[in-house]
């Protein structure tokens, strides 16, 4: 899907108990820096969760009510939840139908685990954490493993849990967004380059 007048501009960013804090706050606030409207999801829209760090979000609507017409991009950030159980696969299951609708996903540490346990990794290119955390699923994507920061395959970005600059330059690759200033945005704020900054801001 590219970004045009009539695609949607809202990006919908999932929440759930455990969500890792520090791996999608690059991605969302320059998205709506952009121009994006950014809304949570979660479980259900009148229940809050709580993050690693203890903070309170009350989601802007449920998982099923989430539909990926509406959507330009769904990202998935890593949780301890991940790995404790299937709490967290109707994310998953979320995840394949907007894959199957050709609306992008993008996923984060923990969250590239659900994707594997989904199967949704057994054929494309992608990374995570570190090999052996995703052979652990069980799954049947190895072969397909990059040890890169963040890897895009189509409509789906996937990143380790320390490169939430990689991460977000990806998913602002995928979306279209900061044309032409992208490689000075992530040269900022992944390398400390004070060059980057007046590029920029040009």
């Amino acid at each position: 899907m590219t970004n045009s007048p009539e695609a949607p501009k809202t990006v919908h960013l999932a929440v759930y108990d455990t969500l890792a804090d520090w791996e999608t706050g690059h991605a969302t606030a320059w998205l709506a820096r952009a121009g994006y409207t950014v809304r949570t999801v979660g479980p259900a829209a009148d229940k809050p969760v709580t993050t690693i760090a203890g903070i309170r979000i009350l989601p802007d609507l449920s998982l099923d009510a989430l539909d990926p017409a509406d959507s330009a991009l769904l990202i998935l950030p890593g949780a301890e939840k991940y790995d404790e159980g299937e709490e967290l696969a109707p994310f998953t299951a979320k995840a394949r139908a907007f894959l199957d609708a050709g609306v992008p996903v993008a996923a984060i540490c923990g969250a590239t685990a659900g994707l594997a346990r989904e199967g949704l990794l057994d054929t494309r290119p992608h990374t995570s954490a570190a090999s052996f955390y995703l052979a652990a699923t069980g799954y049947a994507g190895a072969a397909h493993y990059t040890e890169a920061d963040a890897v895009t395959s189509g409509d789906l970005i996937t990143a380790g849990p320390t490169e939430p600059v990689a991460f977000a330059r990806e998913i602002f690759a995928r979306l279209g967004a900061y044309e032409g200033r992208r490689d000075a945005w992530y040269r900022l704020f992944h390398d400390s380059d004070p060059a980057a900054f007046a590029e920029l801001n040009a």
